[in-house]
């Protein structure tokens, strides 16, 4: 992966969106509380690899340890703020109990728990 293109994805002039976060490096077998911060648009730098933060999702923080693959991100991809509703929840587990019974797909019952499509071939050949 291109880390710098994803870096820069903005416009060079301007280069990565970088909040002001006070970063402390730890020492060896020292632990350090998470930095809170409510700056998901912040991108992720090669330097905050292997620290903790604690992300706002417009109502709780969310705990994120920055890995290697996040270089390049934003904090805020990391800290989900819409959830499945229960309902939705309700009907795949619904669906995955049909699928475990071998009911779904069933041409007997009628039931499908996937659209199957179809092509018509053309007469011209």
């Amino acid at each position: 992966m291109h880390s710098t293109k994803a870096l820069f994805a903005r416009s060079l002039w301007k280069g990565p969106h970088i909040v002001p976060l006070p970063i402390v490096r730890p020492k060896p077998g020292e632990t350090v509380k998470p930095i809170k911060t409510m700056a998901r648009s912040a991108t992720i730098l090669p330097n905050f690899i292997g620290l903790k933060f604690q992300v706002h999702n417009g109502k709780v923080y969310n705990d994120v340890t920055i890995t290697e693959d996040m270089v390049g991100h934003k904090l805020g991809e990391f800290s989900p703020y819409v959830f499945p509703s229960p309902v939705f929840r309700a009907w795949m587990r619904f669906i995955v109990e049909l699928e475990l019974e071998g009911i779904a797909n069933c041409p007997s019952c009628g039931f499908r728990t996937r659209k199957i499509f179809t092509y018509k071939q053309s007469k011209n050949k």
